[in-house]
């Protein structure tokens, strides 16, 4: 199976060997890693190593848990994206004082989030934060919305992706 997952950002294609997906990216478009900054809304390109899944439990049953490290997704589960928080880019408790995302959210985006390694070796602030690999939501024109930076595809490809999984593999954005 192969091991890199090709996300080509202008084509708004997801690859995996010969299978083929739609996707969307950041409202702010591909940027380069080294100048991607919190809250740009763009999104990173480079080989991002995938840490590790979250599922929302009652959203997506278990016959689809990856081969890689998951667990689910619990209702105080955030994702601290305040560069002054020492937690920043990093997984958090709610509720918390700090700017964060809520990872249980009402959408079905992030119903499966694939963490990405983008920015988290260690972590550096302001160099943006949350970059995930999530299922899309799909907007008031019936096409699927843009991201705030992450990399989005369809709910049943997502499926499909999680059953996919290896340990070892990238997400590689070009």
């Amino acid at each position: 199976m192969p091991d890199t997952i090709l996300v080509d950002g202008k084509a708004g294609t997801l690859t995996l060997g010969d299978w083929i997906r739609p996707c969307v990216i950041g409202k702010g478009g591909l940027i380069a890693a080294t100048d991607k900054r919190e809250g740009d809304d763009a999104t990173p390109c480079g080989d991002w190593p995938i840490r590790a899944v979250l599922l929302r439990p009652g959203r997506i049953e278990t016959e689809y848990a990856p081969a890689v490290p998951w667990r689910w997704i619990r209702e105080s589960d955030g994702w601290c994206d305040d560069a002054a928080d020492p937690a920043y880019n990093r997984p958090v408790h709610l509720p918390r004082a700090t700017s964060h995302e809520v990872l249980a959210r009402d959408d079905q985006a992030y119903d499966v989030i694939v963490v990405l390694g983008h920015n988290d070796a260690p972590p550096v602030p302001g160099l943006g934060s949350a970059i995930f690999l999530h299922q899309w939501v799909i907007g008031a024109d019936g096409a699927p919305k843009a991201t705030e930076g992450c990399v989005a595809i369809a709910p049943e490809s997502m499926r499909t992706l999680l059953l996919r999984l290896a340990p070892g593999m990238i997400l590689r954005i070009i």
